[in-house]
Formats: C-alpha cells, structure tokens, sequence
C-alpha cells in the first residue's frame, strides 16, 4: 500500500517561495474540485486565470491523448506540425506577423523586452534603451520583469537590478506625456492590470499611449498573459480597446491548463531577432501546442459572447451581496476577470476572506491585500454560478 501524501510535505520537502492552502487538490472536472478528503469546492480562480475552458476538458483530453502517443518534444533545431498549426490561428486571427513561443508569461515579456531594446538598438542605437512601465504591474518574476513589474516588493531583495526602466502612476496619459522622450525604447502595459488590484485601463489611455509611441519610435507592448484567450470576452483585450500594440505577450489561459508563453509580433519587430539571438528548449513543444491550437479552435464567438453575459451576470451578483453587506468600495473588470475591492474596515484582509471561501468550498483569489479576484472557467454553468455565489455568501457573513 503506498505511502498517503501529507499537506506538511510541502514544509519538509520544497522551497518555501509558497504558502498553499491546507487542503490538497486531487480531481477536477469542469468548475468543480475535490481534495484528498472528498470535499468539493467550486472553483472560481482558475488556476489563476490559467483553467479558461474548466478542468479535464474533453477535447483538450483528447487532442493531448492523441499528440502524446506521437511527438512530445524534438527541440528548436527542427519544427513541428502542432506549433505551425497553431502560429497560422494566431496569426489569422490577430494583429501579428509572426509569433514566438515559450513556456510561461514572464518568458513571453522576457523575450518582448529583450525584442523591443534589440530592434530599437538596430534601428537607432545603443542611446535608445529606456524602457516605460507602471506603478503596481506585474510582468513575471525573472531578474528583468521583477524589475520592470511595478511593485517594488517583488524586486527589492535583488539588487542590483537592471537599469534604463521607469515607472509612472496607471491611466495618467499626462504623466507619460512628460516623461518620454527619444530615449525610450518601449512601453509595457497591461490592459487591465491583474495582480496590482484588478483595474481596467482608460481607453483613451490606451489610445494615447499608441501614439506617443508612433511620435517617438517607441514599442508598445500589451502584456496579455492575463487578460488574453478570451478572459475579456474578446480574444485579446487588445481587440477591446482597438487599439493595436506591436508586440504581446500570452500565456495562462492560452494552453487551458497546459503550459505555454507567446509573443506575437509585428514583421518589422519579429526580424529582429533572428537565429542565436534569443531561444528557448521547450518553447514550440508539440503537447504545449497541440493543447493551445485546440483551446483557440474552442473561443468562438457564442463561448466569448457568454464571457460577457456572465461578466454582467456575476457583477450583478457581486452588487446584490455587496447590498446585503456592503463589504466592497468597488467592483471592476472586465469579461471574467474581476476585482471586488473591500470597504474601509477590511482592507487588508482579502487572503482573510478567500481562506473563509474555502472552508465553505469556493476557491477565489486576491489581487493584494484588499482585493477579491475572480477568474473563472470561461464557460463557467450557471449552475456553479449559482452554488458558488451561495457559498461565497456564507463566507461573507462569517466574514463580516
């Protein structure tokens, strides 16, 4: 009979970078998950964002099942049919020329901040380096993104850090406007910014954004990781807004579970890099890719458009509990991504709350220390709709 896995494995055995929750996963389908004990929880954090078609989907099943018994990894000094299958959907169905594909997002905006400096040194030299990003991002945790995410926390212990990158307060297009110049190189942004606080960003701040950036040759960057695959109700935020980046990065739902980075390109941009100047030995796998082309070929149009009805549905609902408890200064996002800010008496406490949910078998995130984020199934029933906001009501009474 073999061993039974303990909780306090993870104390004895792995380096402490996280803090999980008692309780130990073992099975999921769909929105729901069970844990070792039996006990079912109604899952409305997705793997962060990560789960966009639900646990043990069945096509994604089935095309990994497939890919497995053929190809599962050749490496990059050959190509394969699932990674060209799946550039050609991202291609034709996006702005970009030509994609880039690695395991994870901070590989993808690694690689589109290395690009960015890269093209504008070929194109205008070594002076034009400065990179722009904002207050309260969060782009990976390489030495580079630590350093270029704007929270401070994250990249304080690592010093030195990489120089020539400025940060400035979100949605402040003014700000931006007396900042750059011919020395900027490249400005990072995410449409909705995800672990800073869940905060759409201004359309006319997007727009402005493209601008100064066509005035002073400088590359926008949209980091997608999480707002991409559909989790707006588009396929890309960027589509959202109408505003066109030259480089952007995808990953967490883009593999359904499955990991996968990428970084979509302009030509101009993606010649830039050519062989030996960056790579990746798993980026391209076939099983990564096969999963991802077939997640793709599942973001239809009815599966977005149900994004945005349940968007309306659980912000209605966000709206009726808050009414009974006023628990929330703010609910914002956009498709299913969103943020629920707590009221003055709670600030602070959002891991307080979510660790409550999950006594009463709902999984949710945060988003800092005073914001309840959600990042459901795309396709999340009604049904679970229905059993999570329950048992995030109880939670909140126990809460308050």
């Amino acid at each position: 009979m073999s061993e039974k896995i303990q909780r306090d494995w993870f104390d004895k055995y792995m380096v402490p970078c996280f803090s999980p929750a008692p309780f130990i996963p073992v099975k999921a389908a769909g929105s729901r998950v069970w844990d070792q004990s039996g006990k079912e929880y109604i899952d409305l954090a997705g793997g962060i964002a990560v789960n966009s078609l639900g646990h043990a989907q069945p096509a994604l099943v089935a095309a990994l099942t497939e890919q497995a018994s053929k190809l599962w990894h050749i490496g990059n000094g050959y190509t394969n049919e699932p990674v060209l299958r799946l550039a050609k959907r991202l291609v034709e169905s996006t702005f970009a020329d030509k994609v880039f594909f690695c395991n994870s997002g901070a590989e993808a905006n690694e690689a589109a901040l290395k690009l960015a400096r890269k093209y504008a040194h070929d194109h205008h030299g070594a002076h034009k380096h400065e990179i722009i990003a904002f207050k309260n991002s969060f782009h990976g945790r390489t030495l580079f993104t630590v350093t270029v995410g704007g929270q401070p926390k994250y990249s304080a212990d690592y010093a030195p850090l990489p120089a020539g990158i400025t940060h400035l307060p979100y949605n402040d297009l003014q700000a931006v406007e007396n900042h750059i110049s011919d020395k900027t190189c490249a400005i990072i942004v995410e449409p909705v910014v995800g672990e800073g606080g869940v905060i759409p960003a201004d359309p006319a701040f997007l727009q402005g954004l493209r601008t100064l950036c066509d005035k002073f040759n400088a590359t926008l960057i949209f980091d997608e990781v999480q707002t991409g695959a559909g989790r707006t109700g588009m396929l890309y935020a960027y589509q959202t807004y109408g505003v066109e980046p030259d480089l952007l990065t995808s990953a967490k739902g883009l593999g359904g579970g499955f990991p996968i980075g990428a970084m979509l390109a302009k030509e101009a941009w993606a010649q830039a890099f050519q062989p030996g100047t960056h790579g990746t030995t798993f980026g391209g796998n076939p099983l990564a890719a096969t999963v991802a082309e077939q997640v793709l070929s599942l973001l239809d149009e009815p599966l977005l458009q149900g994004v945005r009805e349940r968007h309306d549905e659980m912000m209605g609902r966000l709206t009726e509990l808050n009414a009974r408890y006023g628990v929330f200064s703010a609910l914002r996002g956009k498709g299913l991504l969103i943020g629920a800010e707590l009221a003055e008496p709670w600030r602070g406490k959002a891991k307080a709350l979510t660790n409550l949910a999950a006594e009463e078998g709902l999984i949710a995130l945060i988003a800092g220390p005073d914001v309840l984020r959600f990042a459901p199934a795309l396709d999340i029933s009604h049904r679970d709709l229905d059993e999570a906001f329950a048992r995030l009501a109880r939670a909140v009474a126990r809460f308050v």
